[in-house]
């Protein structure tokens, strides 16, 4: 399995290979202890309650694949803002496509090594009040 990111543009990398393994504690050290996700546009979560949320996208057994499109450092900080995109077909066969553009933000750390301080995997998309027409993708 890849190690840790040594460049901040190597951090998307290191977090596909590792949700794709299905290895939740590998996928675990991607982020920083104190890491906040954004899994519901307005709903960031920390500590186990990220852990659980991206458990459930790796239990639908479908991979992720990322492109960075830009990252951005100043010292040890980094922007990066990622397309991705969840394609394949679940664990009882049922299709899955869950797409986003992230703004995320990644540190490096006392051992050199980055990894996700703010995870915001739905950065990009305007928020909006769900309806009762719509359903907000949740991990």
């Amino acid at each position: 399995m890849r190690e840790l990111a040594d460049r901040p543009e190597e951090v998307p990398a290191v977090f596909a290979e590792r949700f794709n393994s299905g290895d939740a504690a590998a996928l675990a050290q991607v982020y920083e202890d104190a890491a906040v996700l954004v899994p519901r546009p307005g709903k960031p979560v920390t500590g186990p309650d990220l852990h659980a949320a991206n458990g459930r996208l790796q239990e639908l057994g479908a991979p992720v694949s990322v492109r960075p499109r830009h990252v951005y450092c100043s010292g040890d900080l980094a922007l990066l803002i990622v397309d991705w995109v969840i394609d394949g077909t679940d664990r009882e066969g049922r299709a899955v496509h869950v797409e986003g553009t992230a703004t995320d933000v990644a540190r490096r750390g006392p051992d050199g090594r980055w990894r996700y301080v703010l995870d915001n995997p739905f950065g990009t998309r305007a928020q909006r009040l769900p309806t009762e027409d719509t359903v907000e993708p949740a991990f």
